[in-house]
């Protein structure tokens, strides 16, 4: 049944972009189609509580560019931010509080509805799926290692035996690491900032981190660091609400299903991550990976 929901998925993805109509749902290698409203999602109030209020709560971290970040002006920003303004405006929900909250804490959070939805491209799995719910997704990362510019013993994954590896403390980064590498040491730190710091000092081998996380921290925080090997792993990113908030999620999914189909995503990418970063194919890489 997966494999052909994935054959069905890659054939919607060779389509031009402007004639999508079903969209991504795969996340820690589950496709899931573009589910229709049921009756019980008719039912609940999820969506028609937070459009008669006017307003939405919602979570991300506020500290990892090109994603979510404060601009100069103190205000939420950038690519999560983007995709979460254009989600309820098309939804009908008039204003949005951003709440800054750590990534660890986010699956928590929404059960203890301190916000109502969490876009900070979570990955979908297994674990988080039997308390919250998530929507199709809507962006994707590469994964890949990241080492101090003078090494040369690490070259690959097979290379990671014996040493340590970093990673963002709840992240599926540290969950892979924990699960694929169990000859290394694996370390969560709570802020990317410790981690490159320790990397680079020498007290950490390597790190598991996002192409653009790396990047950033080597070429506009001028660190010493390089990638090495083949990526690791692909994310796909989606929004994540409560468990059976059905209309609610049916609502977020029409909104980023008609956003690929219309280019609207591919343009909030192209503003905030690069004008080169083609969001729906590297999607379709996830899927092919």
């Amino acid at each position: 049944m997966e494999n052909t929901l994935r054959r069905s998925l890659q054939r919607l993805l060779r389509l031009p972009t402007l004639t999508l109509t079903l969209i991504l749902g795969l996340a820690a290698g589950t496709v899931l189609m573009l589910p229709m409203l049921s009756a019980q999602a008719a039912a609940d109030d999820s969506l028609s509580r937070l459009q008669q209020a006017g307003v939405v709560r919602i979570a991300n971290t506020q500290t990892s560019p090109p994603w979510s970040y404060l601009d100069d002006k103190n205000q939420p920003d950038g690519y999560d931010v983007a995709v979460a303004r254009e989600i309820f405006r098309r939804i009908g929900v008039a204003r949005i509080e951003f709440i800054a909250d750590k990534f660890k804490n986010f699956v928590e959070g929404i059960n203890a509805r301190k916000y109502d939805v969490v876009v900070n491209s979570m990955a979908r799995t297994p674990e988080r799926e039997k308390v919250v719910d998530f929507t199709l997704p809507y962006t994707v990362q590469d994964f890949r290692i990241w080492v101090n510019a003078s090494n040369t013993d690490i070259r690959d994954r097979a290379s990671l035996k014996g040493k340590s590896v970093g990673a963002s403390a709840g992240t599926a980064n540290e969950m892979w690491a924990h699960k694929n590498l169990p000859d290394s040491q694996v370390r969560a730190y709570e802020g990317g900032g410790f981690l490159y710091n320790d990397l680079v000092s020498g007290r950490l081998d390597s790190v598991i981190d996002s192409y653009f996380n790396g990047y950033k921290m080597k070429t506009i925080n001028n660190l010493p660091v390089k990638t090495v090997g083949a990526p690791l792993v692909y994310s796909l990113g989606a929004a994540v609400l409560p468990k059976h908030a059905d209309a609610l999620k049916a609502a977020m999914d029409k909104a980023i299903t008609d956003m690929i189909a219309d280019g609207t995503l591919q343009k909030i990418a192209q503003r905030y991550v690069s004008p080169e970063y083609d969001m729906v194919g590297n999607m379709k890489k996830a899927i092919d990976h």
